[in-house]
């Protein structure tokens, strides 16, 4: 079997990696299940183990730091009620301001938003893509929370900024997988009404595209 890192399937980093997988698969399947510790036990390993990869692989310690502050949101968004989501999006919002000082980092500065099209035209995109979320959101969230939500957005989108000074498509990749999980999350989360039958595959799509962020993302810098 294939796998990122020497040594095969018994040495530390892929066994971690396989670690993590799993986690994401177990709680993927557990989405419609009641919160319960070892639902929430899943979905919290699944992106600690990659912490862990990040440390036993001499990953940057600011990618272990978005890693390990992710892993705590996750912990807090696995439970239900606002005080475990405002706590969830706190956590996130410390990862995505972690996340901007790694990438700013190692990238080429934001000079090369405007020198290079692509780069450029991602960026606009990215813009009107969270200006479009934000004025949904403005009108559908209770005025206790229109504050923490327009921090985090603002992160977030600074956060698709900076992974745009990379060099590496993983990064860049991921940075724009995170984007799309956190807008299908509010989305479900206060945009379709409570009875909707896309719930269920919204929150499933959710989970999927934020694991494969985090995934492209740790890859990116600890195999570039």
């Amino acid at each position: 079997m294939m796998m990122p890192f020497a040594g095969g399937i018994d040495a530390n980093a892929n066994a971690t990696l396989i670690f993590s997988l799993v986690a994401a698969a177990i709680y993927a399947f557990t989405l419609g299940m009641p919160p319960s510790l070892a639902r929430s036990a899943a979905k919290t390993l699944a992106v600690a183990m990659l912490a862990v990869l990040s440390a036993l692989q001499g990953g940057p310690l600011l990618l272990l730091a978005a890693l390990a502050l992710s892993a705590v949101g996750d912990a807090f968004l696995s439970r239900d009620g606002e005080k475990a989501f405002l706590g969830g999006l706190a956590s996130f919002l410390v990862a995505h301001i972690v996340y901007i000082a790694l990438f700013l980092r190692s990238g080429g500065g934001l000079g090369l938003l405007g020198a290079e099209s692509w780069r450029g035209a991602i960026a606009l995109a990215l813009a009107v893509f969270v200006i479009v979320m934000l004025a949904a959101l403005w009108r559908r969230v209770g005025p206790g929370l229109r504050v923490p939500i327009a921090c985090y957005v603002v992160a977030i989108l600074a956060m698709g900024m900076a992974a745009l000074t990379t060099s590496s498509a993983w990064v860049i990749g991921g940075a724009v997988l995170f984007m799309a999980s956190d807008g299908l999350l509010a989305t479900e989360k206060f945009l379709v009404a409570a009875i909707s039958p896309h719930r269920a595959w919204m929150r499933f799509a959710v989970w999927v595209l934020y694991y494969a962020a985090q995934l492209a993302i740790t890859l990116g810098f600890l195999l570039g």
